[in-house]
């Protein structure tokens, strides 16, 4: 097991240094799988997100095969030319640097998917907002990112796909949805800067530009 992870006898790592510790890990993975004993307790952390009626409905499946991984790496990198040939020369160039995947390199994906009939046909607080549904199986994405962080495990979360060629290639039933693959494995390092800061992609926006009082716009 690699050094990066964090022993259990470690004291538990701060929620807020979690927060602003983790990051979208791409060339940073080192090759090693992620040990089976943490990886149950980043799922278990995600299984224990809030979710709208208490429906859960997440699920996860754990992809290791090494065909099922090149197979999905070869459709992203696909996607991704596709992507950087629609872009402006200017930010084609500031893109091409950037790598937008681990899925080989992590050994792990982790599928999170949506199922919007869990819970049935009357769900406690979706009546008049259906995407809590979506939104409770984002938050577990959250819990395994901030739970991952926490074990010196890097997340990296890959959305250069097609969700019919992933349903198809995990065999995914209808009307159950995969919301996101997450490479997930031991790190050389993490960066100290997010990588599309890095190289220039997007800058972080001021707190007080994303806080409003009252009324959007608020001040």
């Amino acid at each position: 097991m690699s050094n990066s992870h964090t022993r259990r006898d470690d004291p538990p790592m701060p929620v807020y240094t979690a927060i602003r510790s983790r990051r979208d890990v791409r060339a940073e993975f080192n090759g090693e799988c992620v040990d089976d004993a943490v990886l149950q307790r980043i799922l278990d952390a995600a299984h224990h997100a809030p979710s709208v009626g208490n429906t859960q409905p997440w699920d996860f499946v754990v992809v290791r095969r090494a065909d099922t991984l090149a197979q999905f790496a070869e459709h992203v990198a696909a996607e991704r030319v596709a992507f950087a040939q629609s872009l402006p020369p200017d930010r084609r160039a500031t893109f091409d640097p950037i790598r937008i995947e681990g899925i080989e390199t992590s050994r792990t994906g982790v599928v999170v998917t949506y199922d919007p009939e869990r819970g049935g046909k009357h769900v406690l607080g979706r009546a008049t907002v259906d995407d809590t549904g979506v939104f409770s199986a984002v938050l577990a994405v959250q819990n395994l990112w901030l739970a991952a962080i926490s074990e010196g495990i890097g997340v990296g979360w890959v959305s250069f796909y097609q969700e019919s060629f992933l349903t198809d290639l995990l065999d995914i039933p209808s009307p159950v949805r995969p919301i996101a693959w997450l490479c997930v494995g031991p790190v050389t390092e993490f960066a100290q800067v997010p990588d599309l800061e890095r190289f220039g992609w997007r800058d972080r926006r001021p707190l007080a530009d994303a806080v409003h009082y009252e009324k959007f716009g608020g001040c």
